[in-house]
C-alpha cells in the first residue's frame, strides 16, 4: 500500500516551498473569453494522468492521491473555477469543451483521466467525444447515469448549518469532512452569481444522460466506488459496469461520495494496480 504524506509533513512542505505551487493558465469556452485555472503537476514516469475535480472540488481534494500515485506516473491536477462560470460556459458541455483544450494543448498525449462526481461526467464526455485523448478512465461517485442533487430544496441562501449537514451526507465518515470545505461553500453559495452556476451546472449534468453512449466507451476503465454513496448510489457503480465494455469496479466499504478523501491509500491501491494492467497492453 503506499505511504502516503502525513497532513504535518505536506504543512512543512507547504512552508518550506517545497509543496508544488499551482500554474496559472486560461482556458477558453463557449462564451469565447478566457477563464482563469489553475494546474498542479507532480510525479515521474512516462504515463499522464489528469485529475478532474467535482462541482464543489479543489485541487487540494485529490492531494493525498496524487501524491501516492506520483512516483509511477506524471500528474497533472486541472482546476476550473466552475461556480464563476457563466452563460454557455457554465454547462456540462462548456467545462468538457475547456477541458478537453487542456488535454490538447497541455497534455498532448493520451491520459488517464480520474474524475470525481461531475469530473468523471466530464471524463465520460471526453472519452466519447476525444477517445485519442483518452488512454483509460478511473470514476469515483460519476454523473451521467444516476444521480440525486444536493440542489434541490435549497435555501435561497443556505445558513453554515445547512451546508454542513448537506455536505455531511458526502461522507460516511464525517470527521473525514473539513471545516474549510463548509466555509468556503457558506461564502460562495451566497453570492448569486455562484449560487446560480451551482444550479446551471447540475441540471446540464442531469440532463446530460450518457446511457445511450456509455457502450462505445472503449477504453478500460476503474470504478472506485463507495458503498455507502447517497449522491451516486451503488446501482449507479452497477450500471456503469455493465454498460462500460472494458470495465472493472473496486468497492470501497464505509464509505462515501468522495472515497479520494475517505479512503485515499486504497483509492490510490486500486489506482496503481490499473496502471499495472495498462502497462500489460500495447500502447496506441
Amino acid at each position: 500500500m503506499p505511504n502516503l504524506p502525513s497532513s504535518s509533513a505536506r504543512d512543512a512542505a507547504t512552508r518550506t516551498g517545497t509543496h508544488p505551487e499551482p500554474t496559472p493558465l486560461v482556458l477558453t469556452g463557449p462564451e469565447g473569453h478566457g477563464v482563469p485555472c489553475s494546474v498542479i503537476e507532480i510525479g515521474a514516469g512516462t504515463r499522464r494522468v489528469v485529475f478532474l475535480h467535482g462541482l464543489v472540488g479543489l485541487n487540494e481534494h485529490w492531494e493525498d492521491v496524487a501524491h501516492a500515485i506520483s512516483s509511477r506516473v506524471r500528474v497533472s491536477l486541472l482546476e476550473i473555477p466552475l461556480l464563476s462560470l457563466r452563460g454557455d460556459d457554465c454547462t456540462i458541455q462548456g467545462v468538457s469543451a475547456m477541458t478537453a483544450q487542456f488535454l490538447a494543448e497541455h497534455i498532448r498525449e493520451p491520459a488517464v483521466l480520474v474524475g470525481n462526481s461531475f469530473g468523471g461526467h466530464v471524463a465520460l464526455r471526453l472519452a466519447l467525444e476525444q477517445p485519442r485523448m483518452v488512454e483509460g478512465l478511473i470514476l469515483a461517485g460519476s454523473s451521467g447515469l444516476i444521480e440525486k442533487t444536493m440542489v434541490r430544496g435549497a435555501p435561497t441562501r443556505p445558513t453554515r448549518e445547512w451546508l454542513e449537514e448537506k455536505i455531511g451526507e458526502l461522507f460516511f465518515d464525517k470527521s473525514r469532512m473539513r471545516e474549510t470545505d463548509i466555509d468556503r461553500a457558506f461564502k460562495e453559495l451566497n453570492d448569486r452569481g455562484s449560487a446560480r452556476a451551482m444550479v446551471s451546472l447540475s441540471k446540464s449534468a442531469r440532463r446530460n444522460h450518457l446511457g445511450d453512449q456509455i457502450g462505445q466507451i472503449a477504453c478500460p476503465t476503474l470504478l472506485i466506488w463507495g458503498r455507502e454513496d447517497v449522491v451516486t448510489p451503488p446501482q449507479a457503480a452497477e450500471e456503469f459496469y455493465n454498460l462500460l465494455p472494458d470495465a472493472r469496479l473496486h468497492w470501497i466499504d464505509a464509505c462515501g461520495h468522495a472515497p479520494m478523501m475517505e479512503a485515499p491509500e486504497e483509492f490510490a491501491s486500486a489506482s496503481l494496480r490499473f496502471f499495472d494492467e495498462l502497462d500489460q497492453r500495447p500502447r496506441a
